[in-house]
């Protein structure tokens, strides 16, 4: 499989454009802001989202100026919803250091993505990117409902498998659709393309999610959090649904109580024994279910030239990942 750098560095001069824009819009005259974002500079992530969006517009349409200022937009969208969710969690940890709530404090996190999500809007504005903004505030505010819905879901511990689907479907596949329709709206794509490549973003979104949602269940150093985090703080993954809609009522009460009580030794042994049912392999057969759905679209609406096939392996390396 292509490694994420190789298919970076074959959108080189691409990626360099949008970093630069990004780089450039988001300074501040505020000096505690330019010393968060030199803080969060130091671990960018994978970047994910900004490669969908620049692929998309090249697989369909030119790469343009306003596709580095879309891949741009949602990587402020993506980092102010990660702050938000950190202090929402009550995470101290991510990609192995501090998250900016723990090193700061919750406020800040807060205001920080507040600015984030602002400036992104500001920057589509600015350069009169009507036609791309309205797939980031549609992503925006699914995310939110995703959210919310997650946590009243948990606080009830009533979670169907049909929720949950719904639930990642909002969180993980808006954004990554919107990263996809707003490349192709950019590349100057017709809106049936447009469309597709929404659904396809979609679905590797999902795909991508339940990935995640596995490797909470695994002993993994480099999964990006620490395991069983999920499970400690009742969010119900699809891992847990599956094992918990396969066993016996008095079984289930029993793990549900266990769940309720937060007693850390015993809900490991709630995680072995999802480990050891068939809650894993099933949710693998759904990643691949997902990773299917968008590779069809990809094969029945696209020649297949090089920035097709670079999605390809985007779509493997989201779905297939164990790190």
């Amino acid at each position: 499989m292509v490694k994420l750098d190789e298919i970076k560095d074959s959108i080189g001069e691409h990626f360099e454009n949008y970093e630069r824009i990004l780089s450039d819009f988001i300074k501040s005259e505020v000096p505690l802001l330019d010393k968060i974002f030199e803080y969060l500079n130091k671990d960018k992530g994978k970047q994910v989202r900004p490669m969908l969006v620049i692929l998309s517009a090249a697989v369909s349409g030119t790469v343009k100026d306003s596709t580095y200022r879309a891949a741009a937009m949602v990587e402020l969208l993506h980092t102010a919803s990660l702050l938000h969710d950190d202090v929402v969690d009550n995470s101290r940890e991510r990609r192995g250091g501090n998250t900016v709530n723990a090193t700061w404090n919750n406020k800040i996190a807060i205001l920080t993505g507040d600015y984030l999500v602002s400036k992104g809007m500001l920057l589509g504005i600015k350069n009169n990117d009507i036609n791309i903004i309205p797939f980031f505030i549609r992503a925006g505010y699914e995310m939110s409902e995703g959210e919310l819905l997650q946590l009243e879901k948990s606080l009830l511990m009533d979670i169907t498998e049909d929720v949950y689907f719904e639930i990642i479907r909002k969180k993980t596949g808006s954004l990554m659709g919107a990263c996809c329709a707003a490349g192709s709206t950019s590349g100057g794509a017709d809106n049936n393309i447009v469309n597709m490549l929404y659904e396809f973003g979609e679905n590797v979104g999902i795909a991508f999610q339940i990935k995640d949602d596995i490797l909470d269940y695994e002993k993994n150093i480099n999964a990006g959090k620490p395991s069983g985090t999920d499970i400690k703080e009742q969010k119900f993954t699809l891992p847990l649904i599956y094992m918990l809609n396969n066993i016996s009522p008095i079984e289930r009460d029993n793990i549900l109580n266990v769940l309720k009580s937060k007693k850390s030794e015993k809900i490991e042994k709630v995680i072995d024994i999802v480990n050891n049912s068939d809650g894993i392999a099933y949710s693998k057969r759904q990643i691949e279910h997902y990773q299917n759905k968008a590779l069809n679209i990809l094969e029945k609406y696209f020649e297949n030239n090089e920035y097709r096939q670079l999605l390809e392996e985007l779509v493997l390396y989201n779905t297939v990942r164990y790190h």
